[in-house]
């Protein structure tokens, strides 16, 4: 297996972390039209913060992320803008579903 390596002006790196988060109380509300969103929300965010997404999954109580983050950028900041931005844009758009479902991690 080849390992592919990215690099900045001051690194060479390859970082991978598995991410997992849940709806609180695990409640089972990421499903049909929620979790499409969800889904395209990740991956915008993704984009926008220059970070790869290299395996995403989501069930209907939890979400899995693989994804590969600058080192310097850091994971805390992807997971920080993943979770806070899909938040807010999921309660505006499915304000009745996730009435009071708050995401806390695992």
């Amino acid at each position: 297996m080849t390992e592919k390596f990215q690099s900045n002006n001051n690194i060479v790196y390859s970082c991978k972390y598995h991410i997992i988060f849940c709806p609180k109380y695990r409640r089972k509300v990421l499903v049909s039209a929620i979790a499409s969103r969800l889904k395209e929300l990740l991956a915008t965010i993704a984009i926008e913060i220059k970070v790869e997404i290299l395996e995403m999954e989501i069930m209907p109580d939890h979400v899995h992320l693989l994804i590969d983050v600058d080192p310097q950028f850091g994971v805390h900041r992807a997971v920080k803008r993943f979770k806070g931005a899909t938040s807010r844009y999921l309660r505006l758009e499915f304000p009745e579903a996730l009435k009071s479902v708050a995401f806390v991690m695992d």
